[in-house]
């Protein structure tokens, strides 16, 4: 079916452009009039030569799906039909992958599909969390509610992520340089200063010889040194994927002295935001717990989650299992366990997601503001002993020459 682009005015009349497949020109005019859209300008849409090279499109980001589960609860909100909202957000999404996706949404839904069925198809943009939450809005009568539900938790969610990324990219880059600054003055300016060295004829300081030599097996084995480098980081990768080497990973990680306690404390808040929006939602807390156990990120979380589904279904409450695992905090199990006896689990969990929210601020916070002198330190003291190793001989020569 062919794409028509159109130009057009509102009944406020503000002027709107959008996309819509049809038949013909006429069918496109009369499908605005449905929606109270006067046209102005309707014309087929000109071919893409690479709309079917699946790497070449554009992917369907996270911030697409939170604009559309906001969009899709304000039209559910003032009482659009399912399928008429999924028309609208179709013709106003300017990503042609999510805009054929969407098509593809509602023609399913029109085929008898419920909503949650036909997002499944999907599970790379909407998640098994995505979907048991519509799942539940869907029967439950209230999708709305839902949908503003769960672009409310994205947005956390994403913020959380930007956070974890902005504490782990920020060392990454100044370890990084700093290994590029002492590799350059390794097999760039070491080698100038050896040369000159070499034609002093005097026993050099033991500081220098030391640098030189370090320099001098640099530069002959560069090309080792990145081969093994690469070949270290795809063993890692390959030992990563076992379940025994994710494991230990993953253990390590949370031991670790600063970015150990960063990382409980995303899990925390990541456990308890999902948690607490899937419970409010109606999604059963078996169900959610299977779920936020499988997008947990680490195998030592996942297990201890899965600790807490087996004793809820025998018939423990929540905070007994936590409690054992030794991953969450005392103050959060007891937190939970208040939230399980007062019949409020959910408010109590949103109420430990956003405390955690500020703790990981200040963590995050707290690191790079540790990091940045610990870092001018090491390259102080690393460059500085460079420097100081190899002017050693000529401060000699000097002192000979003034003897």
């Amino acid at each position: 079916m062919p794409v028509y682009l159109w130009e057009g005015k509102n009944r406020n009349n503000q002027k709107q452009k959008g996309e819509l497949d049809a038949v013909s020109e006429a069918a496109v005019r009369a499908q605005l009039s449905r929606l109270r859209i006067v046209p102005t300008k309707v014309k087929k849409k000109p071919k893409d030569l690479f709309e079917n090279v699946t790497f070449l499109q554009p992917k369907v980001k996270e911030k697409d799906i939170i604009i559309f589960a906001r969009q899709f609860s304000t039209m559910i909100d003032a009482g659009l039909p399912i399928i008429q909202c999924l028309d609208i957000l179709q013709a106003q999404q300017e990503n042609p992958t999510f805009k054929k996706m969407l098509k593809r949404i509602k023609d399913q839904v029109e085929g008898g599909s419920t909503l949650a069925d036909a997002l499944k198809g999907y599970p790379a943009q909407f998640d098994n969390l995505f979907t048991n939450m519509i799942a539940a809005g869907e029967v439950g009568g209230i999708l709305d509610i839902i949908l503003k539900r769960l672009s409310g938790y994205m947005e956390k969610a994403a913020a959380l992520k930007r956070k974890v990324k902005g504490a782990m990219v920020y060392p990454a880059i100044t370890i990084t340089v700093a290994v590029v600054v002492v590799a350059v003055i390794m097999v760039f300016v070491i080698p100038v200063f050896s040369e000159m060295f070499a034609s002093f004829g005097s026993a050099l300081p033991t500081p220098t010889l030391i640098v030189m030599g370090i320099s001098n097996f640099v530069k002959s084995n560069i090309h080792l040194i990145l081969i093994g480098g690469i070949i270290f980081g795809f063993a890692f990768s390959r030992y990563y994927k076992t379940a025994k080497g994710r494991l230990t990973v993953d253990a390590t990680m949370l031991k670790l002295p600063v970015f150990g306690m960063l990382l409980r404390k995303v899990a925390v808040a990541k456990f308890t935001r999902t948690m607490g929006t899937m419970l409010s939602s109606g999604v059963a807390i078996l169900e959610a717990l299977d779920i936020v156990a499988k997008t947990s990120g680490n195998v030592v979380i996942e297990r201890a989650i899965y600790s807490v589904r087996s004793g809820i279904a025998e018939g423990r409450t929540m905070a007994d299992p936590l409690q054992a695992s030794g991953v969450f905090p005392a103050m959060v199990c007891q937190m939970i366990s208040v939230g399980e006896s007062t019949g409020a689990l959910d408010a109590m969990l949103e109420k430990i997601a956003d405390f955690y929210d500020e703790e990981v601020d200040q963590a995050v916070e707290n690191l790079t503001s540790m990091i940045e002198p610990m870092m001018i330190i090491f390259l102080g003291v690393v460059i500085g002993a460079l420097v100081v190793a190899m002017y050693l001989p000529i401060f000699q020569m000097a002192g000979a020459a003034g003897g």
